[in-house]
């Protein structure tokens, strides 16, 4: 499998503030690939640059094989891009929207009809096609937006941030889109605050923070970084959560933390099911009554705090 987006050393300031630090990334083609982080790591500013809309102050990026700076014309022939905000415009209707940017592309008119049909159908528009934007929900024209960036059938597909204030439900209507797209060939780079949206469709991913790469590999490699698996007590009552620590602290394989407002002890555990079978003998030994005990796999959010030390959702 080759790689159809590479970029090295990239290096961007607004004034003093500095947006990246020397990124690298390696797109291999035909996957989604995350690139996660907060409010102001980095993410827009790193599409910008691969999308020809900016320039970095220093490093390199190619595209299909194509410099970003030196042939911008050519990358752009090969890509889409659906931004944070939807580009369409709300007074014309979602087919002359499509339109509109087929023209933009210079593509055959009859193509753009034809194209147009397909896309209002696979994004469950076709019965808004005729209708002003003014009456298309958040949802609908997010779909539109991804549908107008598919007009020229892209090779590679730059999604920033594509869910941002959806509702739950338009948020898996798009996830479903984005597999489906890939199915079909595309490449996909995502950015994203959303973590969960990361490991549902990310096959690699890239943690940035202050412009910098600070990690990178599957879901569950980044996981396993964290260390494993979490065991979670809910004790019954707040002033035993100490003593619950105690119990739990010879099966942990690092330090056990108590949270004694929320009655939680949690213990970094290895061996799969069996510690919870332990951790129930050691805690009835300790006299300690419980209300639940959970064994859970460390989240992408988990990681992200120990990677930062702070939490994905933070402005920066």
């Amino acid at each position: 499998m080759s790689d159809i987006i590479t970029a090295r050393g990239l290096v961007k300031h607004y004034g003093d503030v500095v947006a990246l630090d020397g990124l690298d990334l390696t797109v291999p083609e035909g996957t989604v690939y995350g690139l996660l982080g907060p409010n102001g790591a980095g993410k827009t500013t790193t599409v910008r640059i691969l999308t020809t809309l900016l320039k970095p102050d220093s490093g390199s990026a190619t595209v299909d094989g194509f410099d970003v700076v030196k042939k911008p014309n050519d990358v752009r022939r090969v890509i889409g891009l659906t931004g944070q905000y939807a580009a369409v415009d709300e007074y014309l209707t979602g087919r002359e929207n499509l339109r509109m940017f087929g023209d933009l592309y210079h593509l055959p008119p009859a193509y753009v009809k034809e194209r147009s049909a397909e896309l209002l159908d696979r994004f469950d528009l076709t019965d808004a096609a005729d209708r002003s934007l003014r009456t298309y929900s958040g949802g609908m024209r997010r779909r539109l937006d991804l549908a107008a960036s598919l007009i020229a059938k892209p090779r590679v597909l730059f999604l920033d941030e594509p869910t941002t204030g959806l509702d739950p439900r338009s948020r898996l209507g798009l996830w479903g889109v984005i597999k489906d797209l890939v199915a079909d060939g595309t490449t996909v780079l995502l950015t994203t605050q959303y973590l969960e949206e990361a490991d549902q469709l990310a096959e690699e991913i890239v943690v940035i923070d202050h412009g910098r790469v600070i990690a990178k590999g599957t879901s569950d490699v980044l996981k396993d970084q964290v260390g494993g698996d979490r065991l979670e007590v809910i004790v019954s009552e707040a002033g035993q959560a100490n003593l619950a620590a105690e119990a739990l602290a010879p099966i942990a394989n690092g330090d056990v933390t108590v949270n004694v407002d929320e009655r939680r002890v949690t213990a970094p555990v290895t061996g799969g099911s069996l510690v919870l079978v332990e951790a129930v003998r050691a805690l009835d030994a300790a006299g300690v009554p419980i209300d639940d005990v959970v064994l859970r796999r460390p989240t992408l959010d988990d990681v992200f705090l120990s990677l930062t030390g702070h939490a994905a959702e933070e402005e920066k």
